[in-house]
């Protein structure tokens, strides 16, 4: 029995009533959900990649190439930038506003019975449209952690850890050890294990939980060399992979995203064989990957999701390769719980005046309070600026910078791409 939802807007408003700002780890609640849908997630093989930064790029990537084998591929990943139905992309689209409020409507009684959370709700949801969508592949990406993440009902056909780093540390633990424990959670038995760490203490306790865990095979990609001759330009990252014997190009810009190339590339090499691409699908999957919010140039706009240092870092490095005409002017928000103050050391080196602005739609209880992170840039010899109104700030930005890099959470990109009009789902 359905509560007679009306609209988009209705559907939207009950799932963010599930976010508490806290989140509840464990699996019970989404497994109870996902049996009441008659367990989709058991009908479609799956792709599950985890990591700390770059698991995006990662799903972007592999979705693109078993597109381009001609597969019918679904991904879901988060949070959004835009709007909500980002998570759920069929063969690169959205699904449609009705099927949401139609799901909702009929679900709801048992979503509140569970008391099933926002990410647990949308899970479920994904695995039921992607079911009944028949597609050949999902791309499943985790939302916080591994082990107890929602997603982690899968039994997927590959699964992927990208890098380690520290986030999320009230949930995950206070170091990389104890993080990188979470995150190889969802590796599994008897089912192929790929490791894209790069530092060698983390990547052997990853290597060594994957065995743990009876998977196979596991493949470290660093530990046959990682990436090789890698080269940034405006165009894209070019480099080699010994695996591979040939030299390969992303239209992804950054150092680090041979490396999530180089994580994508192996998690396809050991698909079995319906799934697995050519040499040629792999070539020209990689010239359609498209990662809204990642290093995205439009126009004068450089909009990056760097929402912690190890993703600022990466971000800088981007910028110090591509060398953007200048002045450089950063437009930055970040949620308080962030460690605000390592991003702006991280962007102090490449970006010539910073603008500090709070994203409109940042949850009140996680916005940060300006001021210090002001008298920390000022303490250090950033140029920076308080504007709080952020349509203000993006105005200030193209007044002061040649480029403008607009970056720090997803809100924050999100709410730009929205103002400017800029669509995360079109390429």
């Amino acid at each position: 029995m359905g509560v007679g939802l009306k609209t988009y807007g209705d559907a939207l408003d009950f799932l963010y009533a599930r976010t508490t700002g806290v989140w509840r780890l464990g699996l019970d609640r989404v497994e109870g959900f996902l049996r009441v849908l008659g367990d989709p997630h058991r009908r479609v093989p799956t792709i599950h990649v985890a990591g700390t930064n770059g698991k995006g790029s990662v799903c972007a990537t592999v979705e693109a190439v078993l597109r381009a084998k001609g597969l019918r591929v679904a991904k879901y990943t988060s949070p959004h930038l835009v709007d909500f139905r980002e998570r759920f992309l069929i063969d690169g689209a959205p699904v449609s506003p009705d099927r949401i409020v139609a799901f909702i409507d009929r679900h709801t009684p048992e979503v509140e019975r569970l008391g099933a959370t926002f990410f647990e709700a949308t899970t479920a949801m994904a695995f039921e449209f992607f079911a009944e969508a028949q597609v050949d592949v999902a791309v499943i990406e985790t939302g916080l952690g591994g082990r107890l993440d929602a997603t982690n009902v899968v039994a997927p056909l590959v699964a992927g850890v990208t890098t380690i780093g520290i986030d999320h540390v009230e949930y995950l633990g206070g170091t990389r050890e104890q993080i990188a424990v979470e995150k190889a959670g969802i590796f599994k038995s008897a089912t192929p294990a790929v490791i894209g760490e790069p530092e060698g203490a983390i990547r052997a306790l990853l290597t060594r939980l994957a065995h743990d865990r009876g998977a196979t095979p596991v493949r470290p990609v660093y530990d046959q060399g990682g990436p090789l001759g890698v080269d940034v330009g405006p165009e894209g990252t070019s480099f080699d992979l010994p695996a591979f014997g040939r030299r390969l190009r992303t239209p992804l810009l950054g150092a680090h995203q041979a490396s999530n190339a180089a994580v994508a590339l192996t998690m396809l090499d050991l698909l079995p064989e319906p799934f697995r691409p050519t040499e040629r699908e792999v070539e020209v999957g990689l010239g359609r990957v498209h990662l809204p919010g990642r290093f995205q140039r439009v126009g004068r706009y450089i909009f990056d999701v760097a929402h912690n240092p190890d993703g600022a870092g990466v971000l800088a490095r981007t910028l110090a390769a591509v060398r953007p005409p200048g002045p450089v002017v950063a437009v930055l928000s970040v949620l308080a719980d962030k460690d605000w103050r390592g991003i702006l050391r991280e962007l102090q080196p490449v970006v010539d005046h910073v603008i500090l602005t709070n994203a409109p739609t940042a949850p009140p209880s996680r916005a940060w309070d300006i001021p210090e992170p002001l008298a920390y840039a000022v303490s250090r010899g950033i140029s920076a600026e308080v504007i709080r109104d952020f349509d203000r700030a993006l105005v200030r930005g193209s007044e002061e910078g040649t480029t403008v890099v607009v970056t720090g959470s997803f809100h924050t990109v999100g709410d730009a791409m929205a103002r400017l009009e800029v669509s995360p789902t079109e390429g």
